[in-house]
């Protein structure tokens, strides 16, 4: 097993039509490449894959995962929805031209002043706790607002712990069993409820899990339709749908999982009377993550108690290995079919411990100035950048059909700098 590479005429990796050294030599490293047509294509098979059993579907895009504007600019063009979980969200999406009523704001631990922005904004707010409710009734007039909420079923699921945003552990959505009061108190204070929201956990590629998280929330939802007023417009499912990290690791079966899912969906809306309510998912990760790479140059070869290989990138533009302890594929883009000879680790410029990209990884034999290519840096990558160590973020390129452009430029040193203040007693 493993993942399939495009290969050019001279041997080198390809992404997007456009050969990987190319892209390095002309943009610089480490540098983030996006495949536009991946992102598009990603889209479309998760669209086409529920809608070929109900046809009333709205996919709002999780771009906590990645928010370059080209990219959201990108699935605005698609059709796609967004899910936004901050007021830099919000006014991203409507910056890259996302209608207001397409974007759904669920935050956590929302201030006032957040709350406030998003109801300007004009965007559906998906309420988290009885305290957002009641500081919400105080902001907005409820009886001109339509609400949903983000319920935490007792089923949880995702690639690590901190992924798992579900059950008893989970600092999110109100408990399903104060699911009815809470829209009985909705109500009460004016507003109209018409949606209802979970979500799980990412990374997942097992749908059990998801499955029973469906079956739960439609179940809660039909108490409430029963005990309620509330006419439900939308049921949203979240996100979570994983992606293969390792080369192990298998594809989830699309067509089999929407199946699946839009069964029970379906059985569970007759079963309760619910009617044709709008189904709703929030893909993050499935749209973008695999559509991206980050390329970095080897720098040093070291024999030290370990053999290591130095890259001028480091966890400031890959967080996911160090954070999450997560497996990214390491191509060689130079001599991408070259057979692996030996397990060697791959370390970053960052200074500590901890920031390795790979650890007894099988590769070939690598030399100083061979690049490497990181797969699987679109979700989570840039967004969860930083500029530790005082490193300048890198470049963003957008490429299809072997053009490119540069998406998001590469900061300098003054970027770093930008908006810090030294007082003036300070300069004497």
């Amino acid at each position: 097993m493993g993942f399939d590479l495009d290969i050019n005429e001279k041997g080198n990796l390809s992404i997007g039509g456009a050969d990987a050294t190319e892209l390095a030599e002309e943009y610089g490293t480490p540098l983030y490449v996006i495949d536009e047509m991946r992102v598009r294509d990603n889209y479309r098979r998760v669209y086409s894959a529920f809608t070929k059993y109900y046809s009333d579907l709205q996919l709002f895009y999780a771009c906590k995962a990645n928010t370059n504007l080209a990219v959201m600019r990108i699935l605005q063009e698609e059709g796609s929805g967004i899910d936004a979980v901050s007021p830099g969200e919000i006014y991203t999406a409507l910056l890259a031209g996302f209608d207001p009523q397409k974007v759904l704001f669920t935050g956590n631990n929302v201030k006032n002043e957040e709350l406030q922005f998003a109801a300007d904004s004009g965007v559906r707010i998906n309420v988290d706790s009885v305290s957002q409710l009641h500081r919400l009734a105080q902001i907005v007039d409820p009886a001109d607002f339509k609400i949903s909420f983000r319920v935490n079923p007792m089923v949880g699921a995702g690639h690590h712990e901190h992924c798992i945003t579900g059950g008893e552990m989970s600092k999110f959505g109100v408990m399903e069993k104060e699911a009815v009061d809470v829209y009985k108190m909705a109500l009460e204070l004016g507003f109209e409820p018409v949606g209802i929201h979970t979500h799980i956990g990412s990374g997942i590629l097992d749908p059990e899990p998801f499955k029973l998280a469906v079956q739960t929330l439609m179940d809660i939802a039909g108490d409430v339709a029963q005990n309620t007023e509330v006419d439900f417009e939308f049921i949203d499912f979240g996100g979570g749908l994983g992606i293969p990290y390792t080369p192990e690791e298998h594809e989830l079966d699309l067509d089999k999982f929407a199946g699946e899912i839009v069964g029970l969906f379906k059985d569970k809306l007759g079963q309760y009377g619910i009617g044709k309510p709008t189904m709703c998912l929030e893909p993050g990760r499935y749209i973008v993550g695999d559509a991206s790479y980050l390329l970095a140059r080897v720098n040093t070869v070291k024999q030290s108690y370990r053999k290591f290989v130095g890259v001028d990138a480091g966890f400031n533009t890959l967080l996911r290995p160090s954070m999450y302890g997560s497996y990214h594929h390491i191509v060689v883009a130079n001599k991408p079919q070259a057979p692996e000879v030996e397990a060697i680790d791959v370390a970053g410029n960052v200074c500590e411990s901890g920031d390795l990209f790979a650890r007894d990884r099988p590769l070939p034999e690598i030399e100083e100035g061979d690049l490497i290519a990181i797969m699987n840096a679109g979700a989570y990558a840039f967004s969860m950048a930083s500029q530790y160590n005082s490193r300048p973020r890198p470049a963003e390129v957008l490429v299809k059909e072997g053009e490119s452009d540069v998406v998001r430029e590469r900061e300098t040193f003054a970027d770093v700098l930008n908006k810090q203040n030294v007082p003036v007693r300070l300069l004497k």
